[in-house]
């Protein structure tokens, strides 16, 4: 059984499921029968959490990968290995480590870090050299109006995250005999790029149904704390409580909510899974709605992993601590599986025919659909709401994906 291990320096991270690799190719890094991708992740640092569950997934798919005969390339198989370096979930690191990778690894094929902030950062180093990366945690829809080639992401982007919770909360106003002008939003939200896009997706949407924002926030720089807008939230009762801070904030939310007796009809922010907000906080967190990529119940299925249920009970299986796989697990594997589609109808190891293969790309996952515009992102995948039911993660919309009902109003805790 694998496990998850983790150190506080990049050099005990770069051993983290790797072997040691030798000299390079010409056209790539390539040892013996072993292509290596690369990748700077957060395994320290505030997306530690985040970045460990995407390294998960990122095994994974290489395991299962491997196993299955690997990378088929001019008649040659060839098995994936990967090379890891902690970025400290420090944009800046995420930049130099990539400059490392790719210029003294020779590593030409990159797998993303985790967070839209450090995939900010690395979208213009690998540009810069021409390198492709499949990056599977950064949603922020500012990365695809850069023009950038070389980036393929795998994943919705972020003002999808939540924009189904205001569609929610305008068909609960209206079977309540109200209008959807009549719903009061107030809204917390993490001062980085990720969270700030999945604002402007709230905003634009609470436009379309003239709602009322009573309460507009940013957390704050730690995210440990979120009373201040929790004490607003108890004074102007909205119907509808938003938050985004990634697994920090979410848990920060989730703790508070409960300590704090918040009582409010709707509650929806990102993060659930990742943070375990029902494993920590089950009585508080009870009625959440949680967007997310993926969920084990969706009709998703491949030759590789087989359906989504069967990736999801092969995750639990063969990585300690989860009773739900976060979707930024299951989107990480998704993107392994990416490069070896591409690499397969490519027919070679050359980087830029490779990326070109990856440009047309279009297959179906466990995972989702996986189809790249232009400008790199998925165009074939849509978000989801679940919702925390009697400690299930339950898919509640959209309405042509639910699995359950939605329960409101929330009861409170």
């Amino acid at each position: 059984m694998l496990k998850t291990l983790f150190g506080a320096g990049t050099a005990l991270a770069f051993m983290l499921g790797v072997g040691v690799v030798g000299a390079t190719d010409a056209l790539a890094k390539i040892e013996g029968d072993t292509i290596v991708l690369g990748s700077a992740i957060s395994f320290t640092g505030k997306y530690s959490t985040n970045g460990i569950h995407a390294k998960n997934g990122y095994d994974l798919a290489v395991k299962m990968i491997n196993e299955s005969g690997g990378v088929t390339i001019g008649g040659k198989n060839y098995k994936l290995e990967v090379r890891y370096y902690d970025d400290e979930s420090t944009p800046a690191r995420t930049a130099q480590l990539l400059e490392r990778l790719i210029q003294q690894d020779g590593i030409q094929y990159i797998l993303g870090p985790y967070s839209s902030a450090t995939t900010k950062a690395a979208a213009p180093v690998t540009e810069k050299y021409k390198v492709p990366m499949v990056e599977a945690e950064g949603a922020s829809r500012s990365l695809f109006t850069q023009g950038y080639k070389y980036l393929f992401a795998v994943l919705s982007t972020s003002e999808q995250y939540l924009a189904s919770a205001i569609t929610l909360a305008a068909e609960m106003a209206e079977k309540e005999g109200k209008s959807p002008s009549d719903v009061k939003i107030a809204m917390a939200f993490e001062n980085d790029p990720f969270s700030l896009d999945v604002r402007a997706g709230v905003i634009d949407d609470a436009k379309k149904y003239g709602m009322k924002i009573v309460i507009d926030d940013k957390l704050p720089r730690d995210l440990s704390d979120m009373s201040a807008t929790l004490t607003k939230t108890k004074a102007l009762k909205p119907d509808l409580l938003i938050v985004s801070g990634h697994s920090k904030g979410a848990a920060t939310a989730a703790r508070q909510i409960g300590e704090m007796k918040i009582d409010v009809p709707m509650i929806a922010m990102t993060h659930c899974e990742s943070a375990k907000v029902h494993d920590k906080f089950p009585a508080a967190s009870e009625g959440f709605l949680c967007s997310t990529q993926w969920a084990e119940t969706l009709s998703y299925k491949d030759s590789l992993m087989g359906t989504a249920a069967e990736y999801h009970e092969l995750f639990k299986n063969t990585f300690d601590g989860y009773n739900t796989v976060p979707y930024q697990s299951a989107q990480a594997s998704a993107a392994v599986m990416v490069w070896k589609d591409a690499f397969e109808r490519a027919g070679t190891t050359d980087p830029l025919k490779v990326r070109d293969a990856l440009s047309a790309t279009e297959m179906s996952t466990f995972y989702g659909n996986i189809k790249f515009s232009e400008a790199g992102n998925n165009v074939a995948k849509p978000m989801v709401l679940r919702q925390i039911q009697n400690g299930k993660y339950n898919v509640v919309a959209p309405s042509e994906w639910a699995s359950h009902d939605l329960v409101y109003p929330r009861k409170a805790n």
